[in-house]
């Protein structure tokens, strides 16, 4: 009986091996699917982090340097800028896509005052890669071009900067009117409108199809030309 016993068990068919890898087929497929959408889904919530990251960094320079627009301590009496600026836009040039500005700086290490001249811009030189630029100038003398942020987007209408001017006679240090560098003319620009756009760097096919592009827009106020009379 004992051999009966031993004959009588049956191995596994050819028809259940296959049913068992068909199974094992589709449910190694759909760990595969779902680990490819996941690492999808990582790479774009990564790229979108970096961009807002990279936008927030390039805004923070241009805001500490336009809040510094102006500044003069009168314990230099070697620098000066006129109040308000006049026609030689001796204290700011400005422009829709461009901008500079003058303003005295206290550096630490020669204890000396410095004159600072910071000029930003958008490089449409390559439409592929726009990229905002800083340069700073000391005392007359141009520092090397610094590339704040890449990836630099121009929507159409959309410029990176329009100025509040106050047309009160005498100012009063009140936006009347937001307008275009060119609408400026004398009026005292007393704040400044940044719209900053970029996009994730145009590497991952995905990125592209799924990530639009991320814009900062801030207003700052050139508070020591609202106070200078």
């Amino acid at each position: 009986m004992g051999v009966s016993s031993i004959t009588d068990k049956k191995g596994i068919t050819l028809i259940e091996l296959l049913v068992a890898l068909v199974i094992s087929g589709i449910i190694i497929g759909g760990i595969y699917r779902l680990f490819v959408t996941q690492t999808k889904a990582y790479t774009i919530q990564d790229q979108v982090v970096e961009v807002q990251q990279n936008i927030r960094s390039g805004m923070e320079f241009l805001l500490r340097d336009l809040r510094m627009t102006g500044f003069d301590d009168d314990n230099n009496p070697m620098i000066t800028f006129k109040y308000p600026p006049d026609l030689n836009q001796d204290v700011y040039i400005l422009g829709d896509d461009s901008i500079t500005v003058n303003y005295e700086y206290y550096d630490k290490t020669s204890l000396q005052y410095q004159k600072h001249t910071v000029a930003y811009w958008r490089d449409d030189s390559d439409i592929n890669n726009r990229k905002l630029i800083r340069q700073l100038t000391i005392n007359d003398i141009a520092g090397p071009q610094e590339t704040v942020l890449e990836n630099v987007e121009a929507p159409p209408g959309i410029p990176l900067f329009t100025y509040g001017i106050d047309t009160d006679n005498p100012p009063d240090g009140v936006v009347n009117n937001w307008v275009l560098a060119g609408a400026v003319g004398a009026s005292k620009v007393v704040a400044i409108r940044v719209r900053l756009t970029a996009r994730p760097e145009q590497v991952n096919p995905d990125v592209q199809k799924m990530v639009s592009p991320r814009t900062l827009d801030s207003i700052v106020t050139l508070r020591n030309l609202c106070l200078a009379k």
